[in-house]
């Protein structure tokens, strides 16, 4: 089950606001618990056995944490039992099957693959059990002494399958202790509203581009459609998972839990640098807190410094998928990361504004372009095509159909991928002679997106989710 299915939306989320909003204060963490496995059960019924351990290990090696506080080689190696079996989970299943289909392609051998299915949100949920027992040893969060709030943490099913990925320390009080209020019950809803509007309405249409560009043939494909096809890429994906994230944050929010943002208008960025403080924030934090620092950050000299990035940047690839696309593109990011870190980022700071955000936007560009394809072949013949060697040279009449369908709708969500239209509407409500055109505007606005969202789930067919295979 998804956020933008109208079972979700008609049938679960109103059924379950319902229940928790009557329980009892004490017994909030209980349905909570108990509707996220039955979420997380709709897909995949086998799979709660593998969430309810990793919740049963955590908990119990969160606890023997705090107990041996005082016995710093106890507790950590208690700490290294719970980061070994979480991830070993979570090697197994996510990459068991590429490192044998690597290792028969490698050796020339013919070791049956496991097939396995990959549980829905394993990579978000298996870095929240994680940094609860890290969280405990390092004295960021109290240990949680009732497996029920613990077990409402780890299946919390606002954000169980797309993120942000909530760390057990910046949720510990409410998770413990929280209020429910009309307000932010309200702002839940009006920011769960923009979310599904983002993903719906903007994610699948400009998705439909990219599917029409990516099917074409090596002798279709132009200077121009190639750069139609990232620039749709592009949009989809942070449309779609920043209104995953919207929804998530809209959704906690309805529950009574505040969750960090995790986007910040990343196409707005000047570097590469600033466009992973922008992107996926709640991993990029994670990785920085949990990974690069432990590793020495960059206090322990350049080379160092860039060992800690090659590691952090391997992994980040790594944690999306498990095939060499990922590896590849997180050795990509890697690279202009230590460039911009040895004296580019200096040297950019000399530009406009304008060259600046093109440098960002371009190398990003090229960057989709792994992200998007799993094959070799398909990667080099599309980045051939960007820089105009394709088969199609610099333009097609496929192309200039493609852009009449979908010109207006790339540069819509161009401009909506900025913060000027909500800065624009804010400006236009504050200057407003009459203040209660602001308290209607949104709940109108909200209604809007709704239906037109409800309208195109009834009629479409094409409704994917870019990042439930992480």
């Amino acid at each position: 089950m998804v956020f933008s299915s109208l079972t979700f939306l008609f049938r679960f989320l109103p059924s379950v606001l319902l229940v928790y909003w009557l329980a009892p204060p004490r017994w909030k963490n209980g349905v909570l618990f108990l509707v996220s496995l039955l979420f997380y059960a709709w897909g995949e019924p086998i799979y709660i056995l593998l969430m309810l351990f990793s919740t049963l290990v955590d908990y119990t090696l969160g606890l023997l944490v705090d107990r041996y506080r005082a016995n710093q080689r106890l507790a950590r190696r208690l700490v290294l039992v719970s980061v070994v079996i979480n991830l070993g989970l979570l090697g197994f299943f996510k990459y068991s099957d590429w490192l044998l289909a690597s290792i028969n392609g490698l050796f020339n051998v013919d070791i049956p693959l496991l097939n396995l299915a990959l549980p829905i949100g394993i990579s978000f949920y298996t870095f929240q059990t994680m940094s609860y027992t890290i969280d405990v040893y390092r004295g960021d969060a109290p240990v949680q002494k009732n497996i029920v709030s613990l077990g409402a943490y780890v299946t919390l099913f606002p954000q169980l399958i797309a993120g942000p990925i909530v760390r057990y320390s910046t949720v510990a009080a409410q998770i413990n202790q929280r209020e429910e209020t009309i307000d932010m019950f309200g702002q839940g809803a009006q920011r769960f509203a923009i979310g599904l509007g983002k993903k719906v309405l903007l994610a699948n249409n400009i998705g439909l581009l990219f599917d029409q560009v990516s099917q074409l043939s090596q002798g279709e494909l132009s200077l121009l459609g190639a750069w139609l096809g990232v620039a749709a890429f592009a949009l989809q994906i942070y449309f779609d998972f920043s209104g995953y994230s919207d929804m998530a944050i809209g959704l906690g929010s309805m529950f009574g839990f505040t969750f960090l943002e995790n986007f910040n208008y990343p196409f707005m960025a000047q570097s590469i640098t600033e466009f992973w403080r922008r992107w996926h924030i709640s991993l990029g934090t994670w990785f920085r807190d949990y990974v690069y620092i432990p590793l020495g950050g960059s206090r322990r000299g350049e080379a160092a410094t860039y060992r800690n990035l090659a590691v952090v940047w391997l992994l980040t690839g790594l944690w999306h998928g498990a095939s060499w696309n990922f590896v590849l593109w997180g050795a990509y990011f890697a690279c202009f990361l230590m460039l911009e870190k040895a004296g580019l980022l200096r040297w950019l700071q000399r530009l406009p504004r304008l060259l600046r955000n093109a440098y960002a936007l371009t190398v990003i560009a090229f960057s989709w372009v792994l992200f998007a394809f799993e094959d070799w072949p398909m990667i080099s013949r599309h980045w051939q095509a960007m820089l105009g060697g394709g088969g199609g040279g610099i333009a097609t009449p496929t192309d200039f159909y493609l852009l009449a369908n979908y010109g207006l709708l790339l540069i819509i969500l161009a401009v909506a991928a900025t913060p000027w239209p909500r800065q624009t509407v804010h400006q236009l409500l504050a200057a407003a002679k009459h203040p209660w055109l602001a308290e209607l505007f949104y709940p109108a606005f909200m209604a809007l997106i709704l239906v037109l969202s409800t309208a195109y789930l009834v009629d479409a067919s094409y409704n994917p989710f870019l990042y439930f295979r992480f």
